[in-house]
């Protein structure tokens, strides 16, 4: 990768780590040596989305207890795994402020960073930024007006564009204002992304919008 001037950010993904066993454990260390094998920088860590667990001792003792038995196995490897809390009402890990605290607590800040996440971001509605601790952003827009916030599931998630209802623009630049000098990443899922006759022209289109109203505001 690195030979053709290519970066691999990053190999997906181990879910749910917070829900932690021996097929967690053996997914984990599977996806780390894919990583080492392939020469990525980072694997990802995703929380259990199905409602369960989600009382708040609970989910800050299932995060502690897995990211306790994750970190040797990252530390033996020198792999760094980004965590991204979701922003669904039934998510284990909502929270970015929670996710430091537990990575705090377990003494992992050189091993685990977070995904800061537009679309999550906008739906917990958490105004902290931590870009520090942050290891890579995603972006996705949302312009369908007809669908609550609270509502709003990855099928929306389409390219940034001025309809945009997530404040991409105004996070990407609080991001940078702040200090993250990272890597942003496209996450659009909703269907008619890559099914589009040319979906090449829609991220470069998204691109240039956010690039031309980015500058636009740190002018």
């Amino acid at each position: 990768m690195r030979s053709h001037n290519l970066r691999l950010l990053g190999l997906s993904q181990v879910y749910p780590f917070n829900r932690w066993n021996s097929r967690i454990e053996a997914e984990l260390c599977a996806l780390i040596s894919e990583a080492v094998e392939a020469g990525a920088e980072t694997i990802s860590l995703i929380p259990c989305n199905d409602g369960t667990r989600t009382g708040e001792a609970e989910r800050k003792a299932d995060l502690r207890f897995a990211l306790e038995r994750c970190l040797p196995v990252l530390e033996d490897a020198k792999m760094v795994a980004l965590v991204e809390p979701l922003g669904f009402l039934r998510a284990s890990i909502r929270l970015k402020s929670e996710t430091i605290d537990a990575i705090e607590d377990v003494q992992g800040g050189g091993f685990f960073k977070l995904v800061h996440d537009t679309f999550h971001h906008c739906l917990t509605d958490e105004r902290s930024l931590y870009p520090v601790q942050t290891g890579i952003v995603h972006i996705s827009g949302v312009s369908d007006v007809n669908v609550p916030l609270d509502q709003l599931e990855d099928k929306h998630r389409v390219a940034v564009d001025a309809a945009d209802r997530l404040g991409n623009l105004s996070q990407i630049a609080a991001l940078h204002e702040a200090g993250y000098a990272g890597v942003f990443s496209f996450e659009c899922f909703a269907p008619e992304v890559p099914s589009h006759s040319d979906p090449a022209s829609v991220i470069k289109d998204s691109i240039d919008f956010i690039s031309s109203q980015t500058e636009q505001l740190a002018a």
